[in-house]
């Protein structure tokens, strides 16, 4: 009540004397609290031995630690860690050895890998040439202008896109009622023509007349003829040959297969062949095998990899004479009989064939479900009718042509056999596989008899015999041919005959001998044909460049002294003198 009666007071007091005057700037500033800058209100933060150095506080000894980009020196240890640090801070663009050269994968700089479905890709892509935009990488909004806002077709999922969605069943039900409505309205003479719409006669019904006798007749025929040629398709399915020569008998009745008369040996030195004087060329794919026709090497027989099998004249005309196709993959090897009258194909479809050389017919198939990688004739002319295979099931089969059954299972290889090689007159028989041993077998017992494996050995895809019959060649994966003594019932490696020079890492190259043993041949993986000598030196006497890839295959005509066939996976054969 007292603070009351005050106030009353107070008022009373003002409201009967005159106004108090207002205070000044000067007094309002001075009433005002004050702040005394000479106090800092900062934690206390001892700055001894630091300097501020690109906007931080950094010590001494560390600022005298960093380099300028174009020093040559460094003054002090550096630490593990700094001098080991990434490379930081900005790069020349351009430069060919700067920091952005290995992010750089386009001419113009980076441009990073974003996952995009082909189909949005596509559609995005047709949208903005046909349309003129198209929805955003981003997702967000669209990139570019349309070029007719009233043609834009929505997708289905509601964006922009020039592919027409495809109409549900009940759209195309209600255009097409919407046409047969349009179409049965009368047609009213004054208004415009349309074309579009309907014309004049679509009223009428079309008249079906009946076919005539002579076109039914001509219809039957043609019916026919189509039934018959699918049947003829049908049974023409299995083994065929086609002859690509002018006759198959010449004047005299004598058929194309023999060999010529008048050819005879040139000399029993041979030489080295020096250039390149023909070309076989019909195979679609590679080149997998060459063989001479026995004795007399008028014939060569090659086996593609397209599935074909073709023998080549090589004295006359020098064009393919027959092809024979039984091979629905591959051709992997093919073999002669010692008259030349029947050869073995054998290709990756699991089929051995034995055709008849002059008429081209199969006389015998063998199939076991197996890929077999070599056949081979027994060298006996009594046992001409016997051949064995190595198969991929690490098994040596012996097959007898007569009955088309295989009458005998060497299996010991621990590895798909690859080749097989006879010798001391076909009484004995070597293989090698690819489970890097070989062995020595008595011919039609299936115990071997002898086993060479060293853990230094590669696998041998190639085996040739020498013409003393002495000595085998076999193509190491190693790049190198090695040499084995088989005289004497005797089988010891010949480490002074030793030729290297060739790289066949990972390719059956086959090795080859000339004639006279004189020289031993063996193409490479770079196409490349090499020649060494069969001396003491064993040294290179020549290199051909042969095919554009790899030279796989090579032989040494047994009339020409000095002319080769070469082959190759690049699918042509060639011959040089």
């Amino acid at each position: 009540m007292d603070l009351l009666t005050q106030y009353g007071d107070d008022g009373d007091d003002l409201s009967s004397g005159p106004p108090p005057e207002s205070p000044t700037a000067a007094e309002v500033a001075t009433s005002r609290p004050q702040l005394n800058l000479a106090i800092s209100a900062a934690p206390q933060v001892d700055t001894t031995g630091m300097v501020l150095y690109d906007s931080r506080a950094r010590p001494t000894g560390e600022v005298q630690r960093l380099q300028s980009a174009g020093a040559r020196k460094v003054m002090v240890n550096l630490p593990m860690e700094e001098m080991y640090a990434p490379v930081l801070g900005p790069a020349h663009p351009f430069q060919k050895d700067g920091l952005a050269a290995g992010y750089k994968n386009h001419f113009v700089g980076h441009v990073e890998d974003a996952h995009m479905h082909p189909y949005h890709f596509e559609r995005e892509y047709h949208n903005f040439h046909a349309l003129g935009y198209g929805e955003a990488p981003s997702g967000i909004g669209v990139v570019g202008r349309p070029v007719d806002e009233d043609a834009v077709e929505v997708g289905r999922d509601g964006g922009p896109s020039a592919w027409k969605r495809r109409k549900t069943t009940a759209e195309r039900k209600a255009e097409q009622a919407a046409r047969v409505e349009r179409l049965s309205e009368p047609v009213d003479p004054s208004q415009p023509f349309k074309l579009l719409e309907r014309q004049p006669w679509a009223s009428k019904e079309r008249e079906v007349s009946e076919l005539t006798e002579e076109q039914k007749e001509y219809i039957a025929k043609m019916e026919a003829a189509k039934m018959e040629a699918a049947a003829g398709a049908v049974e023409t399915k299995g083994p065929t040959t086609f002859f690509h020569g002018k006759d198959e008998k010449d004047y005299q009745g004598r058929s194309w297969v023999l060999p010529p008369r008048d050819k005879r040996k040139e000399s029993d030195s041979c030489f080295l062949p020096k250039r390149w004087v023909h070309t076989w060329s019909g195979h679609t794919k590679g080149v997998n095998a060459i063989r001479f026709f026995p004795g007399s090497g008028h014939l060569l027989l090659s086996a593609g990899l397209d599935g074909k099998v073709k023998i080549w004249d090589v004295y006359g005309s020098g064009k393919c004479m027959r092809s024979y196709l039984g091979h629905s993959k591959g051709v992997r090897d093919v073999c002669f009989s010692n008259d030349g009258r029947r050869f073995l194909s054998t290709g990756y479809d699991k089929n051995i064939r034995l055709w008849d050389t002059e008429t081209g017919a199969v006389i015998k198939s063998f199939n076991n479900n197996k890929v077999h990688y070599c056949v081979k004739f027994h060298p006996g002319d009594d046992r001409q009718n016997v051949f064995m295979s190595g198969c991929q099931d690490k098994k040596i089969y012996q097959f007898d042509a007569d009955t088309g059954e295989a009458v005998q299972e060497y299996n010991y290889h621990l590895g798909p056999v690859n080749t097989v090689t006879f010798i001391d007159e076909g009484r004995q028989f070597v293989s090698t596989s690819d489970d890097k041993t070989i062995r020595v077998w008595e011919f039609g017992i299936p115990v071997q008899i002898k086993y060479i494996a060293d853990p230094s050995m590669h696998s041998m895809p190639a085996v040739a015999t020498h013409p003393s019959n002495n000595y085998l060649l076999m193509q190491s994966l190693d790049n190198q041919v090695l040499t084995y003594m088989i005289k004497d019932g005797r089988f010891k490696s010949q480490k002074n005959k030793t030729f290297k020079g060739h790289n066949t890492a990972g390719y059956a190259c086959q090795v080859n001998t000339s004639p006279d043993g004189k020289y031993v041949m063996s193409g490479d993986s770079e196409g490349r044909c090499f020649f060494w000598e069969w001396g003491a030196a064993q040294k290179i006497v020549r290199t051909i460049k042969a095919h554009d890839a790899v030279c796989i295959g090579c032989a040494w005509n047994p009339m020409e002294s000095s002319k080769v066939a070469t082959c190759g996976w690049d699918g042509v054969i060639k011959y040089w003198d």
